[in-house]
């Protein structure tokens, strides 16, 4: 089985489809100077476009982990969004976890597991 790649660094892939499986590497903000509501928001919008470009989209999401940096202050605020976000009837299994992340103003980090829906 071959596997595509998409946006590839030197040490990382943004998206690797083996099959009908869609792997995304972590997404997070590009701007990480807002609060926990932009960075989910705008982390939300990357995963929805890195999703399209694979050929899915939010409805066949398997599986997401999500990094958060401070669980306790954050959680509640990450949810409202994520919940406006999710697909009704779809919500995919998740889990959710404090973590210390790579620079201290990214406030979440979200790794998604989804199926291929278009060939």
């Amino acid at each position: 089985m071959s596997i595509q790649r998409l946006h590839v660094e030197k040490r990382f892939c943004e998206v690797a489809i083996a099959g009908n499986l869609i792997h995304l590497a972590g997404q997070l903000a590009t701007d990480t100077s807002g609060d926990i509501r932009a960075q989910t928001q705008q982390t939300l919008e990357i995963i929805d476009r890195l999703l399209a470009e694979a050929g899915s989209d939010k409805h066949h999401i398997l599986s997401v982990m999500i990094f958060l940096k401070d669980i306790e202050q954050d959680y509640q605020a990450m949810n409202d969004i994520w919940d406006a976000w999710v697909a009704d009837g779809a919500a995919p299994p998740r889990t959710c976890v404090e973590a210390k992340l790579y620079a201290p103003e990214v406030l979440v980090e979200m790794t998604v597991t989804a199926v291929k829906v278009s060939a």
